[in-house]
C-alpha cells in the first residue's frame, strides 16, 4: 500500500497506533536489518510487530486515516532495505494460526512461516505442501510472489487468499482471480495485504512419510544453497522459455552468472556464493548499496556474456537513489511460467 515519501511520522500517528492494537509492538526509527534473511538496511520510521491479522486490519486502516504508507515485511526474505531505510509504516506480519476447516483444506494466517507449516501438517498426516520444507519467509509472502521449488509453483496448493484491499474492505479471492504467474500475484499490481490463505490438502497421510519428504528437500536445499550464510534467497528470475540462452546453459540465472566469471565476486562485504552463483551473501557489517551493486554487476556481465536480461526475484524496499522503491515485500514483475527444473532451480 503506497504513498507520498515522508522523512517521518508524527508523535500522534504513533499514539493512535499503540491505541489501536495494544498487543502491536510499536517502536520508532527501529533497524530493519535483524528482520530481514539478508541482515542489511536502515530504519523504518515506524515498525508495528502483530501476529493478529485483526491488528493488521486495525493498523492499516489507523495509517490510511493519517495517510501514512505502509509497507508490508513477513518473513523478510526476498527483500533488500535501503541503508536510508524505509519511509511511513512497516508492518511486520509474524506468527498467526493454522485452522483445518475440512479434510481437504486448512486455513493460515499470512504470518506463518512455511517451515512451520510443514511442520503443522506433517504431523497431522495432511499432505501437499511437505516439499515446501526449507522455503523461507512467511505464508504471506509466498503468496505475494507465488513462491517457487524445483519448477513447482505454492499457488497449485492455493484455493482462495482473504485479503485487505486499500478502501479497507476484507475480501476472500478465489485462486484463479489471483492472476498467479511465475513470481507473480494480483497483490504486486493492487497493493492489497494478505491476511490468510486457504491451502488444499490430502488426508490421510503417514507423518513418518511426510516428515522424511520434508527432510529431503531441506537436505537439497542445504546442499545446492547456502542456507548458513545471510543472503535474501536467489536474486534473479530464471529465464523464461521465451528468453534465448546460450547452447549447452541451464535456463537457470545461477548458470548464467557463473558462466559470466562471477561466482566469488564481491562488493563491499558482498559476495556472489561460491555454491550457488544466484545468491548474494552479506557479511557482518554490509551495507546494502553493497548488495545492489553486486545485482547491477551479475545483470551487465550476464548480458554481456550471454545477451540475456535477468529480472531480479528480489524487491527493493524503502529510498534508493537509483531505481524504484516498492511498497512491498512481496511485489515481483510479471514473468512467463517457470522453465522445467535445473540443477540450479530453487
Amino acid at each position: 500500500m503506497g504513498g507520498a515519501a515522508m522523512t517521518g511520522v508524527s508523535h500522534e500517528f504513533v499514539e493512535a497506533l499503540r491505541a489501536a492494537a495494544p498487543t502491536a509492538v510499536i517502536e520508532r526509527e527501529a533497524p530493519l536489518a535483524r528482520f530481514t534473511t539478508m541482515r542489511v538496511g536502515g530504519p523504518a520510521d515506524v515498525l508495528a510487530s502483530v501476529s493478529s491479522t485483526r491488528d493488521a486490519e486495525v493498523l492499516v486502516g489507523v495509517a490510511r486515516a493519517h495517510r501514512v504508507p505502509v509497507t508490508v515485511l513477513g518473513g523478510g526474505s526476498n527483500v533488500l532495505v535501503s541503508d536510508a531505510g524505509v519511509r511511513g509504516l512497516t508492518l511486520r506480519i509474524h506468527g498467526g494460526d493454522v485452522i483445518q476447516t475440512d479434510a481437504h483444506g486448512v486455513r493460515v494466517d499470512a504470518g506463518v512461516t512455511m517451515n512451520g507449516l510443514v511442520r503443522w501438517l506433517a504431523g497431522r498426516g495432511l499432505a501437499g505442501l511437505e516439499a515446501w520444507a526449507g522455503t523461507p519467509g512467511t505464508v504471506g509472502g509466498a503468496i505475494c510472489g507465488n513462491a517457487h521449488f524445483q519448477g513447482r509453483l505454492i499457488s497449485e496448493h492455493v484455493r482462495s487468499v482473504r485479503i485487505l484491499q486499500r478502501s479497507g474492505q476484507v475480501e476472500d479471492v478465489p485462486a484463479e482471480a489471483m492472476a498467479f504467474g511465475y513470481d507473480r500475484s494480483r497483490i504486486q499490481q493492487s497493493g492489497d495485504v494478505v491476511l490468510s490463505v486457504v491451502f488444499a490438502v490430502t488426508p490421510g497421510a503417514s507423518p513418518d512419510a511426510l516428515r522424511a519428504e520434508a527432510r529431503a528437500s531441506l537436505a537439497f536445499r542445504k546442499r545446492t544453497q547456502p542456507l548458513h550464510q545471510a543472503s535474501a534467497g536467489c536474486i534473479f528470475q530464471n529465464p523464461g522459455p521465451a528468453t534465448p540462452v546460450p547452447d549447452g546453459v541451464p535456463r537457470s540465472a545461477g548458470a548464467l552468472i557463473d558462466r559470466a566469471g562471477l561466482k566469488g565476486a564481491r562488493a563491499g562485504g558482498a559476495l556472489v556464493s561460491p555454491l550457488h552463483a544466484n545468491f548474494i551473501v552479506a557479511a557482518p557489517g554490509s551495507r546494502a548499496a553493497d548488495v545492489r551493486a553486486l545485482v547491477e554487476r551479475c545483470r551487465e556481465a550476464v548480458a554481456q556474456a550471454s545477451g540475456v536480461r535477468l529480472d531480479e526475484e528480489i524487491v527493493y524496499l524503502g529510498d534508493w537513489e537509483v531505481g524504484p522503491a516498492l511498497p512491498l515485500d512481496c511485489a515481483r514483475g510479471t514473468r512467463a511460467r517457470p522453465s522445467p527444473p535445473s540443477e540450479s532451480d530453487h
